[in-house]
């Protein structure tokens, strides 16, 4: 009986063992089978990633590459500005510890720069070398060469610097390649390099052209160093620029120089300015041609007047003067204040075509200039020899 039993379980097990078995070889078989047969794909190659996040992708390893690319063909052109202030010993008075001495004074990083000519030539921002003390310039590989002239602009915040080459490693100094500021556009990729904060130094940060054209009062962020400047026709960008920026170059994707950064906006973020290179351009040709700066100079401070704003008060449209210099070429000519000067040369001023200081530039000391004012609902005509600016 119990042999009987045994005999009917064994068949049912094997049966069942036999279907287990089955299942097995047609999971394996058939789904390899099935793959061969219908084209079945694990789910991550079944679905693709769309092209769309690909050329994302690849977008950004772009413009990654062309940072990248920039510091390192670009930075060691790039110099840091340091400024050597003899050392002195100031006491300070602690409640708690009573009086202590701190020296202060030695060498101290302050902007940026860039070589332009192999010769010993580098650029900067006027303000940067405007006080007393030894400048000295440091390269990215950490030679130090003295500053052995400064030669400023009067009409732009621009200096170029001299040094000796030979002072240095012996090797030829590298220089920037300089773009076109009047190719530029609003959204167009930039680059900024520089000794931020004065203290880190061929820093890199990235943004666009947020907007070209701009007019500006830039000033020192201190009130007592009574440093101020109108500045127009200059670029407006996203991209950080920090003190110890002023001086450094404004990169296009290719790594030419199309701007000198020079001011940020106090209390606003990522909105910092740039000189337009060609600006620079035309002084080191003038520079190369008779060494020193010479720039036409009219003697007046004034507010450019919108489109907008001229409609809004039914006033020409033009440079708004607040202040003649005495003894200027438009103090002799008989410019005032309260005047709206509306033509230069001929030409029309429009806050958009870079203002007035574009025009005087186009001319030389010495030269006799039509100008045209409105002055009590009447235009004036008057003739304005420039002078040179001192």
């Amino acid at each position: 009986m119990e042999n009987e039993e045994n005999t009917q379980r064994n068949p049912l097990r094997f049966l069942v063992g036999l279907a287990i078995l089955v299942v097995v070889l047609v999971s394996v078989f058939g789904g390899a089978l099935a793959d061969r047969i219908f084209g079945l794909r694990p789910l991550d190659r079944f679905f693709p990633r769309s092209s769309e996040t690909t050329s994302v992708q690849r977008q950004v390893l772009a413009e990654e590459s062309v940072t990248i690319e920039i510091a390192k063909n670009v930075s060691p052109a790039v110099v840091t500005i340091a400024v050597e202030e003899p050392k002195r010993r100031i006491l300070e008075f602690d409640p708690f510890e009573g009086f202590k001495s701190q020296e202060q004074g030695g060498q101290q990083d302050i902007a940026t720069g860039f070589i332009v000519d192999s010769g010993g030539l580098l650029v900067t921002n006027k303000h940067v070398v405007s006080g007393g003390g030894n400048y000295k310039v440091i390269t990215k590989d950490g030679n130090e060469y003295e500053v052995k002239k400064i030669y400023r602009d009067p009409a732009n915040d621009l200096a170029i610097l001299k040094i000796d080459p030979s002072a240095g490693s012996g090797q030829v100094l590298p220089v920037v390649k300089l773009g076109d500021s009047d190719s530029l556009q609003v959204g167009q990729y930039v680059a900024a390099i520089g000794t931020a904060l004065g203290e880190f130094r061929h820093s890199v940060t990235t943004g666009v052209i947020s907007g070209i054209g701009r007019s500006i009062d830039a000033g020192s962020a201190n009130p007592f160093e009574g440093f101020a400047e109108r500045l127009d026709n200059v670029i407006q960008t996203d991209a950080a620029i920090n003190p110890g920026n002023s001086g450094g170059p404004l990169l296009n994707s290719l790594g030419e120089v199309v701007g000198v950064n020079v001011a940020v906006a106090v209390g606003a973020d990522n909105v910092g300015f740039a000189l337009p290179v060609n600006l620079l351009r035309d002084s080191i040709d003038q520079f190369h041609k008779t060494g020193d700066f010479t720039r036409p100079f009219l003697g007046v401070q004034y507010q450019m007047i919108t489109r907008d704003a001229a409609l809004r008060n039914e006033i020409p449209e033009g440079a708004y003067v607040r202040e003649v210099v005495s003894n200027s070429s438009a103090a002799g000519a008989g410019i005032k204040v309260g005047d709206i000067i509306t033509r230069f040369g001929g030409e029309k001023l429009q806050a958009d075509n870079g203002g007035l200081a574009v025009l005087v530039n186009k001319y030389k000391v010495g030269d006799s200039v039509p100008v045209e004012i409105w002055r009590n609902e009447e235009t004036v005509k008057l003739q304005v020899i420039l002078a040179e600016a001192s």
